[in-house]
């Protein structure tokens, strides 16, 4: 996850991971997975646009926190097309609702254990370390001119 170097798909990493999240909340609505999607695809700027403004308006229909950070991390995915500094953002809410979800001890994103019967290290215990570390990377990062600074 998030080993790409073009930030629209590190951005769609980041948020396809989070996107369970989302869709465990909204099963019937599609809106941030049509976002991602489209920043997998290519998609036209337009195109790009429409997309992420969808996810950012299911976020705003969301009640579920955690959703709502999910739905956000699929609306800068698709952002990035248009703009590349869309992707810290992407991460960013990515993480915001791996926290969220694992704050509250939700089981969805544990792993069963291993063959030998010891516990594998959880899905969940994984992001946050990877997130912590990429979030790190993209704080001191320089950025593309525009001065991007994260706050979680």
């Amino acid at each position: 996850m998030a080993k790409s170097k073009n930030p629209v798909l590190f951005a769609a990493d980041w948020a396809e991971q989070v996107l369970p999240i989302f869709e465990s909340a909204y099963p019937t609505d599609d809106r941030p997975r049509k976002a991602i999607e489209a920043a997998r695809s290519g998609a036209s700027v337009p195109a790009a646009r429409a997309a992420a403004f969808a996810a950012h308006a299911a976020a705003r229909d969301a009640t579920d926190i955690a959703a709502v950070y999910a739905a956000r991390a699929a609306g800068h995915a698709a952002a990035t097309i248009h703009v590349a500094a869309h992707a810290p953002h992407a991460a960013a809410y990515a993480a915001k609702a791996t926290l969220e979800v694992t704050s509250r001890g939700t089981r969805w994103l544990s792993q069963p254990h291993n063959a030998r019967g010891s516990a594998c290290r959880s899905r969940a215990s994984r992001w946050t370390h990877q997130w912590r570390c990429t979030y790190a990377r993209l704080q001191q990062a320089p950025s593309p001119g525009l001065g991007i600074r994260l706050w979680l």
